[in-house]
């Protein structure tokens, strides 16, 4: 059973794979047919499109050629119509230049006839010319013989006459306008100058350039030297001062040509001896102290002037410098001093002038300045003055006058003229000034020397403490004329090398004698 079983099954199986084998070679020879088919058609349809190509592209290239042909012919027409438009302009331009040409032969025949007829101008202008030297020459050579001088001696004697009379009208002319102006301004400026000086009144007070400090007994002075020195070795270390310990009873002195440091030392040395104990460290201390005392003097001193001043709006440094002049004299003058003095003057001045005083009042007391710094500063007061004024933010107004006060520069305000008179007026007050007499000897002799080493000068005398300088002049060198000239020369010789207070007079005098003795 069971074999009849698996016989059954692989009869099955046999004629299944018979099958299959019968199916696939079928289906094979079917796919063979359908692929020969489709090819055919594909290639009926490839032969189609590309007859089809053949024909788009045939026309393509027909249009194409006959775009090409009408571009070509668009082309051919505008670049004749161009062609065209170039040979008109050309020919325009041709004509243009002919007729230019034309113009220019014109011209340059009608130039050459001109230069022809200026040659000839030419010609008979030199012609002319050659007369009219010839007849030039001979009216010289007559007038030579006529007058008798030769050309260069008639130019000599005309020119010595011109001479004459430039020198006589010129001193005539300066002479009646130095009479008109002191006419005018003589009488003004006496009342002006008079009414400020009568208002001011000011006190003056010779200083000393050392101080003296009063012992109450000689023994003191050991005390003051010290063990081998020490005490004044430390004293004048400290203070910058000379002591000058001498024979002198009852007294030191100090020496020192900063005044400051001289108080210093001065209120120093007065402590010292008053509380007895003197030794370095002691010395060191009341110095310190003394420092103190005198900055605040000073400090003092200069709110005071400015209130005394009616000036406001200083800057505190300034303020401090202005004290410091209380330790500064000028020819024995005190500068504070003078400062509020020429500040008073200038702004009476300027009340009397008619103008604002508030710009004088406050140069006139910045104007020496300068003096509290000169020195420690290189430079003149001056200079000093205008760089700290400067610093410190002062107006350009006053700065001007503290620079022109000593006419450094021309002054060009009122106020730095009212304070450059003011300044003077101050200075040359009786009593204001002093100075040594070698000093005085020397300026008296250099302005006499001033004076002499003009040509024409014989003699010449400082007078009146020289605030006059009288000149005896030779009658044959120097007429009167000259004389006038001779004086102006002179003023600006000693303004520009002498320095002085106040002003000096320049006083000519020209004399001729005759002298004869009877026998």
């Amino acid at each position: 059973m069971q074999v009849n079983l698996m016989t059954c099954i692989l009869i099955a199986l046999v004629c299944a794979a018979i099958a299959g084998i019968v199916c696939f070679f079928l289906g094979s020879q079917h796919r063979r047919k359908t692929a020969e088919y489709t090819i055919g058609s594909a290639e009926e349809e490839a032969k189609r499109i590309i007859n089809d190509a053949i024909n788009k592209a045939e026309t393509k290239k027909k249009e194409a050629i006959l775009e090409g042909k009408d571009e070509i012919h668009r082309q051919r027409t505008e670049a004749e119509h161009e062609l065209n438009d170039r040979r008109k302009e050309v020919q325009r331009q041709e004509r243009r230049i002919q007729q230019k040409e034309e113009s220019l032969d014109k011209k340059m025949e009608s130039l050459e006839a001109k230069e022809e007829a200026l040659s000839d101008k030419n010609k008979q202008a030199e012609n002319r010319l050659a007369e009219v030297e010839s007849l030039k020459k001979g009216q010289a050579d007559t007038l030579e013989r006529i007058s008798g001088f030769t050309k260069d001696q008639a130019k000599d004697y005309l020119l010595s006459n011109l001479d004459n009379e430039l020198t006589h009208e010129k001193a005539v002319k300066l002479m009646e306008y130095e009479q008109q102006t002191r006419e005018e301004a003589e009488s003004t400026a006496r009342e002006i100058i008079s009414t400020a000086i009568q208002r001011c009144a000011a006190d003056h007070v010779a200083e000393a350039t050392i101080s003296v400090v009063p012992l109450p007994n000689d023994e003191m002075k050991g005390r003051i030297i010290g063990r081998e020195g020490r005490n004044i070795r430390a004293i004048e270390t400290m203070t910058g001062v000379d002591l000058i310990i001498d024979d002198t009873p009852e007294a030191i002195t100090l020496s020192c040509f900063e005044p400051v440091r001289r108080e210093v030392a001065r209120i120093a040395m007065e402590h010292l001896i008053a509380d007895g104990r003197i030794h370095p460290a002691r010395i060191e201390e009341t110095i310190e102290k003394a420092r103190r005392e005198v900055d605040a003097t000073i400090k003092q001193e200069g709110e005071r002037a400015v209130l005394e001043a009616g000036v406001t709006g200083i800057h505190p440094e300034l303020v401090k410098l202005l004290g410091r002049l209380k330790y500064r004299t000028s020819y024995g003058q005190n500068v504070l001093s003078h400062s509020l003095e020429v500040s008073y003057l200038a702004g009476m001045m300027a009340c009397e002038l008619g103008i604002d005083p508030t710009v004088a009042r406050r140069a006139g007391l910045l104007h020496d300045i300068g003096k509290a710094l000169d020195h420690e500063i290189e430079g003149s007061h001056v200079d000093i003055g205008v760089e700290v004024a400067r610093k410190y933010k002062e107006s350009d107004a006053v700065i001007h006058a503290i620079q022109a006060h000593h006419n450094d520069v021309e002054p060009k305000t009122i106020s730095a003229c009212l304070v450059q008179a003011a300044d003077a007026i101050s200075a040359a007050r009786p009593g204001a000034r002093r100075e040594n007499v070698e000093n005085y000897i020397k300026r008296l002799e250099k302005l006499e020397e001033v004076a002499s080493s003009f040509e024409g000068v014989e003699s010449s005398y400082a007078i009146q403490a020289g605030r006059e300088i009288r000149i005896m002049v030779k009658p044959e060198a120097i007429s009167d004329d000259e004389m006038v000239l001779l004086a102006k020369k002179i003023c600006k010789k000693i303004e520009s090398d002498l320095e002085y207070p106040g002003q000096i007079k320049v006083n000519i005098i020209r004399e001729s004698r005759a002298v004869e003795y009877a026998k």
